[in-house]
């Protein structure tokens, strides 16, 4: 059923409210007819992960003259998971149909997304029952191809507002930088593993202090990481990435451990209600 009226769309990212891949996405949807409020952070925040602004004041400012006329954009001093709290309970006066992160400039594959502020900011949407979906552009360097990336998310919009989601889900979307003829196709994939040499360069300071800078290395997934419930022949996201393919994987923030809760339920250690 189509629906009759434009979406209400919340973006925020973690590369930071001047960033390419955010006014790409944003500029793309509002010229679509959708209307359209970025809250992002004020300087690039990834890997910030879930983190909160707790012992500092928070602050938010318009931004003019950068996106699409129709677009309300806020620059925000928080993370990125404070930019959408404070957009949800502070800056927007009607409810988001959807809450939007990126595109970010870089890959949010496999465990990545336990560091990402671009899937944190997405979670926090889910947290407050609203459907969510973060893109990823996975290159740290092409910028060209971003169109790709927007143009699958005004068309992925335009199947969702037909056919909503039955719950709020978070979708993690992964795009390959290729153009679109190159694009293999949409795979729904299952979360991967994406592994790191962790390489801490050893620096000294101007004043002979020293400091530590991270330079890890990746490292691809060799094998399919065993799923408890989905089977073994469904891709993950790193593999649909490798071919070429744009990735979709529902997450949720419900970490619960099912193989673990019943090896400790069969230990009889504890006292669980059934």
């Amino acid at each position: 059923m189509k629906r009759d009226r434009p979406l209400n769309l919340l973006i925020g990212n973690d590369d930071g409210i001047f960033a390419l891949g955010v006014r790409m996405l944003a500029d793309t949807l509002a010229k679509a007819g959708h209307r359209v409020t970025v809250v992002c952070p004020d300087r690039e925040r990834s890997a910030t992960g879930h983190g909160l602004t707790l012992h500092q004041p928070i602050r938010a400012y318009p931004v003019e003259s950068l996106y699409h006329p129709t677009v309300t954009a806020w620059s925000c001093s928080g993370t990125p998971a404070d930019c959408i709290k404070l957009a949800l309970y502070a800056l927007v006066e009607e409810r988001p149909d959807f809450v939007l992160s990126g595109i970010n400039q870089g890959a949010n594959l496999g465990t990545d997304i336990l560091y990402s502020g671009t899937v944190s900011a997405a979670m926090e949407g889910i947290m407050e029952d609203i459907p969510s979906i973060a893109f990823s552009l996975t290159s740290f360097t092409t910028q060209k191809v971003f169109p790709t990336a927007a143009n699958f998310a005004r068309e992925l919009l335009d199947k969702l507002g037909e056919n909503p989601l039955p719950e709020a889900t978070l979708l993690n979307v992964n795009i390959p930088p290729v153009t679109e003829a190159e694009v293999a196709g949409v795979l729904i994939t299952r979360q991967g593993i994406r592994r790191y040499i962790e390489q801490f360069e050893k620096r000294t300071d101007p004043r002979g202090k020293t400091y530590y800078w991270l330079a890890g290395e990746v490292v691809e997934e060799i094998e399919q990481p065993e799923h408890l419930h989905l089977p073994p022949h469904i891709p993950t996201d790193v593999q649909a990435i490798r071919n070429n393919y744009i990735s979709i994987t529902p997450l949720q923030y419900n970490l619960t451990d099912v193989r673990g809760f019943g090896w400790l339920c069969d230990l009889h250690w504890f006292t669980s209600e059934s």
